[in-house]
């Protein structure tokens, strides 16, 4: 994996590169949708290329694992041949979803035991099995195995949370040195950063990470109930710290503000759930602002559902069709939502970057940040 910084805003800390991979080029900054278990919910990967213009895609290692599990994927061919897609993946090494079952875990140095939550079965996650997972999955990108604290964990706990990530990334590096990929393509593994709201515990980690000299590295432990201030604080911190000349990753992140805010901020890469899980329920991010189509005065709306058309949905559809199938329960509404949502976030980093390129980001940032942060 290659990245090139091709400009940097002379007014923020905002970035515009090219991140190249065995599977295609990625622009930055980008949106990744998320395609937990090989999918991104509702949506065809032709759709995800064509319509929403998505460059790279997530798995998530916690889930493929359980099912289908590696040894299909690994007979299929990787995550790729096994889903059809042909373009670049990333994999979440599965610590996000290991702290999400707080309730049926146990953390050691050696790694985490957990429960499925499919089935209550045993497992263990250590370091280098799940290099062993991912190399079997096949991603482009890989994540080290981490813990993710709460956002309001007391200082004490994300400092030994600190200590354990830090062992943990040791012994990913040297399981990753130890392996090779499996499909005839490149793999990298970025490090994450954790640390919590402790500007401390951050700079730390954010040292820390760099003796591995990494293709890439992720900001983690972030939007997990911390204030946005907070959240920004921490991201300027770190970008501040880790090196120019490599892709940063905020994993898990967010609204379409915390992205012009992260981006602003030297961010080059995104994933979160919101624009799909959200949009199943009936939220949609447009560039006036957040509508709940599920609101009445939405019923006789005839008119487009985002007159800018991100996707073809946006134009072919109404607000007062996309209200009665999402009254309807009606899965076509959660496709379209979908759609929708997905094209504006990519849409939404394809402007940021157009902006940084040709100067006018500090210009275009604080309107369009007001616009969307309006309930419509």
């Amino acid at each position: 994996m290659r990245f090139d910084l091709q400009h940097t805003d002379t007014r923020s800390a905002a970035r515009a590169g090219v991140i190249t991979t065995d599977h295609g080029t990625i622009e930055t900054p980008i949106f990744m949708p998320v395609g937990t278990v090989g999918s991104v919910k509702g949506v065809f990967h032709r759709d995800l290329k064509q319509e929403i213009g998505a460059q790279i895609i997530l798995g998530n290692t916690y889930h493929l694992y359980l099912r289908p599990g590696t040894d299909i994927l690994e007979r299929a061919g990787g995550l790729h041949r096994f889903c059809a897609w042909d373009g670049p993946i990333l994999t979440d090494s599965g610590g996000f979803q290991v702290f999400s079952l707080s309730g049926c875990r146990k953390l050691t140095a050696e790694g985490c035991r957990f429960s499925s939550h499919i089935d209550g079965s045993k497992h263990l996650f250590t370091p280098e099995n799940v290099m062993d997972i991912q190399r079997s999955i096949g991603a482009d990108i890989m994540m080290a195995f981490d813990e993710c604290p709460p956002g309001d964990a007391p200082y004490d706990y994300a400092a030994r949370s600190l200590n354990l990530t830090s062992r943990w990334l040791e012994r990913c590096f040297e399981r990753f040195a130890q392996t090779a990929p499996l499909y005839g393509h490149a793999q990298s593994l970025f490090p994450i950063v954790q640390g919590c709201t402790y500007p401390d515990l951050r700079t730390r980690s954010a040292e820390f990470v760099q003796q591995f000299d990494a293709d890439g590295y992720a900001i983690g432990g972030l939007a997990v109930g911390e204030p946005a201030p907070v959240m920004y604080e921490m991201i300027e911190l770190v970008n501040g710290i880790l090196p120019r000349n490599k892709p940063r990753y905020l994993m898990g992140v967010g609204t379409p503000v915390n992205l012009l805010e992260a981006i602003e901020r030297g961010v080059d890469m995104f994933d979160c759930v919101m624009p799909t899980r959200n949009g199943r329920n009936g939220m949609l991010f447009t560039s006036e602002g957040v509508i709940n189509i599920r609101n009445k005065k939405w019923q006789d709306d005839f008119s487009p559902i985002d007159p800018a058309g991100c996707c073809f949905a946006d134009t072919t559809y109404t607000k007062a069709y996309l209200r009665h199938l999402t009254i309807a329960g009606e899965m076509l509404a959660a496709q379209i939502a979908s759609m929708h949502n997905l094209a504006f976030y990519l849409w939404l980093v394809g402007e940021a970057r157009r902006r940084i390129l040709d100067g006018t980001f500090a210009d275009w940032k604080p309107g369009m940040v007001e616009k969307l942060s309006r309930r419509l």
